[in-house]
């Protein structure tokens, strides 16, 4: 039996990397080539680098070594990632999600800097958000809410009424404390206690509410 979900909201908050776009086989590599260099347990990076940017999970995984590298080491890692476009694929269902959305708010809410954002999404075949909350635009990284309320402020909406989707822990727990409804897509959100749970953007219908509202209809 088909079991639906029916949220109200003013906004949605969109991640990139898992959430819109398949860029799993570019930072497996990538990252596990790092932890390589690092002599570190691969599948232990891992589990610390989706959803995050790569200087703080640099400093999660590497807690002595002073920012500075970090911060030089990022650059390295971000332009390398933006190199390599093999294998970065739409989510099933993002494209149909994105026209979707015309016409209602919306903003991505990504890790990526605005060049890595630009190219995984073009590599994928997906139009860029006009509204893109990167790297760039921050001073802290998802797990830290600041992302989301910028994206709220900026589309001018209560971030109560805003509803992300999200793969990620790190990315769910930034819109928990931002307080905001979140939508966990695909197998590794569901330990992290999202509002509602997807396997992929073809689950999810958008249709125009009441006073300018946008239901969001989940199928599971």
């Amino acid at each position: 039996m088909t079991v639906a979900t029916e949220l109200s909201v003013r906004a949605l908050l969109l991640d990139m990397d898992g959430t819109l776009v398949d860029s799993d086989a570019v930072v497996e590599r990538c990252w596990r080539r790092w932890a390589a260099e690092h002599d570190l347990d691969a599948d232990h990076v891992m589990s610390v680098v989706h959803g995050r940017q790569g200087h703080l999970s640099m400093a999660i995984l590497l807690p002595e070594r002073p920012v500075e590298e970090n911060l030089a080491e990022n650059a390295a890692m971000l332009a390398a990632e933006t190199a390599d476009t093999e294998g970065v694929v739409e989510v099933p269902g993002a494209a149909a999600f994105l026209a979707a959305l015309a016409g209602h708010p919306h903003a991505l809410v990504t890790s990526a800097d605005r060049a890595l954002a630009r190219t995984r999404m073009a590599a994928a075949g997906l139009p860029m958000p006009a509204l893109a909350v990167t790297a760039e635009s921050v001073s802290a990284s998802k797990p830290d809410p600041e992302g989301f309320l910028k994206a709220a402020a900026e589309l001018g909406i209560d971030p109560a009424d805003c509803l992300v989707f999200e793969d990620s822990g790190a990315g769910i727990a930034a819109a928990r404390a931002a307080g905001m409804r979140v939508v966990g897509v695909g197998p590794r959100a569901a330990a992290h206690g999202p509002t509602a749970l997807v396997a992929t953007l073809e689950q999810v219908r958008l249709a125009p509410g009441p006073d300018g509202t946008v239901l969001v209809r989940l199928t599971a």
